[in-house]
């Protein structure tokens, strides 16, 4: 079947009922999630352009629009004169029952393309529980759902994000994966899909031989009698038996004009790209893990690329975005520079993940001018030893001198992070977040305000690629006597308790950390009615249980059982550059409570990364002796 001209689609779409599209938009909450045409959306003539790639978030619009990787892969693509790239975004329940009542093909946001007709359909996955929305889209779309059933002129579905370096529990479903960082793939990609348009086999076998580039139908997986993975052994010498991840070694300049939506998303400013990658090495932290290297923008650059969106957007705000903004060097400087220069725009700084030291106190100094603030950190433990166990060591006296200074300059509100189930973790421990959040609401001053503490707790999700990967999850009946622990505790405190689901916590540990056989764990899912599985409101956690028992395996098999130091892992053929090596030496340091120091600022640890000497060996630690 060739593709069909754009004069046959809009029939095609006319007789699906899109003549009547206004008349849709009025029976589904927020149609400006549908509608396209905002500021700064690129459309191209559908007709001259002769590669045309649909970039997909597994979520509504207003996450997915809030999303910094698919910006800018969606400039990098359209700026090739031969590519045109659109966005498709998971439509909310209302409106896949209205595509499904009138049998609507799902379309394209900018110009209304059935899906299928598009070459290419690239997934960003960056949450476990998207997964069934991964399938909808498909469906929706009327495009098969396995690979196994997809040849062309069906288009190519590919994956990236931090998800897909465990890709085995989505490997039924997609054709490749690309992992790692996506600026430094994707014209590469680009070119063996235009090469091989039309003949699916080879393309896949050509596109395996790129670095970061995984193909799971190239590859055979074994099971022993017990359910443990045995081996994975590559079926064509194309098929490499370690898939690196990309790395880029040196930031690109940042996407100057980012779509503005009409309607208000989850991340409601500008962002820009301080600085990728960070080096504390909390043991927990799988994004700490997997984006090592530390790589900075300079600092003319980030304030020429603030300066840019702002011209292009009309932002009132820029959030300044890392890992750990507050390591950023020099930061205060460029708050400080950026606030003079846009003094009378009234431009409003924001600084997510900043970590409780003593940098805080300067940064709040800085960012004070914009008015009153509400800050959020996570000591993730309450006790000392515990953040040792962690590698999180902040001591509580520097928790409360820094808690005291920020009071004393006005702020109001502060959210603290913590988790529950951690590694030789006791009641003890937890009985610390309540006494360390009493001793905190006494800082007040007298004649001051009582302030707002609030304490947001989550179950430990091991993940892979962590010196926590080998751990067990902690069932929830123990994490419940946890949190009735310390509701107990905070009674008589105003402190407002949030706490994240535990079933859902661990439906994300079993697929995080699943192999290939969750594919029909995931798809039976599916056939339940489960979609939206990161929403309260739609999460149906018996749904999932029935189809773990229909395909015959056990959720507590993936989410509550240890793993030995040596079994074969699901991930194991997936290098992110961090070496298992490091990772059991991180291990055993957590059951001493053996703190392993910050590498910018040290010496090396020898996590794998200095392979990429290039990259790693950043201005704060050019005098350091890296191994070989």
């Amino acid at each position: 079947m060739k593709p069909e001209p754009r004069r046959a689609i809009m029939l095609k779409l006319t007789n699906h009922g899109m003549e009547d599209f206004g008349s849709i938009l009025n029976q589904v909450s927020r149609p400006a999630r549908y509608t396209g045409s905002e500021w700064n959306s690129i459309t191209k003539d559908w007709d001259i352009t002769p590669t045309r790639i649909a970039l997909c978030y597994p979520d509504i619009y207003e996450i997915g629009m809030s999303n910094l990787a698919l910006p800018i892969l969606y400039e990098i693509l359209n700026s090739q004169a031969d590519v045109l790239v659109e966005r498709v975004y998971a439509p909310w329940t209302d409106m896949e029952a209205i595509l499904r009542k009138q049998t609507i093909p799902l379309f394209s946001l900018e110009s209304k393309h059935l899906l299928k007709e598009f070459d290419v359909i690239a997934f960003s996955l960056g949450y476990e529980l998207t997964y069934t929305n991964v399938l909808n889209i498909l469906d929706l779309a009327q495009i098969p759902l396995f690979s196994s059933q997809r040849e062309y002129p069906y288009p190519l579905v590919i994956a990236g994000g931090s998800c897909a370096l465990n890709p085995e529990p989505m490997a039924d479903f997609i054709d490749l994966f690309a992992l790692g960082e996506g600026e430094e793939v994707v014209l590469e990609l680009l070119e063996v899909i235009q090469a091989y348009k039309g003949n699916r086999r080879e393309l896949l076998q050509q596109a395996a031989k790129l670095k970061g580039v995984y193909v799971p139908s190239l590859y055979e997986v074994c099971y022993t009698a017990d359910g443990m993975l045995a081996s994975f052994t590559p079926r064509v010498p194309e098929a490499k038996s370690k898939i690196e991840r990309r790395i880029v070694p040196e930031l690109l300049p940042h996407f100057a004009k980012p779509i503005v939506p009409y309607v208000e998303v989850v991340h409601d400013h500008g962002s820009v790209e301080i600085q990728r990658g960070c080096s504390q090495g909390c043991r927990f932290c799988q994004a700490g893990m997997i984006y090592r290297p530390v790589r900075e923008r300079g600092q003319q650059q980030v304030i020429d690329e603030v300066n840019k969106i702002c011209a292009n957007c009309g932002y009132g705000e820029i959030s300044l975005l890392s890992l750990s903004t507050g390591d950023y060097p020099h930061i205060e400087e460029l708050i400080t520079r950026l606030s003079q220069q846009h003094y009378k725009d009234g431009l409003m700084l924001s600084l997510p993940s900043l970590r409780l030291g003593e940098k805080i106190t300067p940064l709040i100094d800085s960012l004070l001018p914009q008015g009153r603030i509400n800050l959020t950190f996570a000591p993730e433990a309450g006790s000392e030893r515990l953040r040792r166990v962690i590698n999180k060591s902040i001591s509580e006296e520097l928790i409360l001198d820094v808690m005291a200074g920020l009071f004393d300059k006005g702020v109001a509100s502060i959210k603290l992070y913590f988790m529950m189930g951690l590694p030789t973790e006791a009641m003890d421990d937890i009985e610390s977040i309540a006494g360390l959040a009493q001793k905190i609401l006494h800082l007040r001053r007298d004649n001051r305000k009582r302030p707002k503490l609030r304490i947001g707790l989550s179950p430990l999700i091991p993940k892979p690629h962590t010196p926590f990967q080998w751990l067990a999850q902690e069932d929830e009946e123990q994490l419940s006597h946890k949190r009735g622990l310390l509701q107990q505790k905070l009674r008589r405190e105003q402190i407002r308790l949030s706490w994240h689901n535990p079933k859902a916590s661990r439906l994300e540990a079993a697929l995080s950390r699943g192999d290939r056989r969750l594919g029909k764990v995931i798809y039976r899912a599916w056939q339940l009615g489960c979609r939206f599985d990161a929403w309260s409101e739609c999460f149906h956690h018996q749904k999932w249980l029935e189809a773990f028992e229909e395909c015959g395996l056990d959720i507590a098999f993936y989410a509550n059982r240890k793993r030995s130091l040596d079994e074969l892992l699901p991930w194991n053929h997936i290098d992110v550059g961090v070496t298992t090596e490091f990772l059991k030496r991180e291990y055993d340091n957590l059951w001493q409570g053996k703190e392993t120091p910050d590498c910018r600022y040290g010496k090396c640890n020898s996590c794998g990364l200095q392979r990429w000497q290039a990259s790693c060996r950043n201005k704060h630690n050019m005098l350091n002796e890296l191994p070989c």
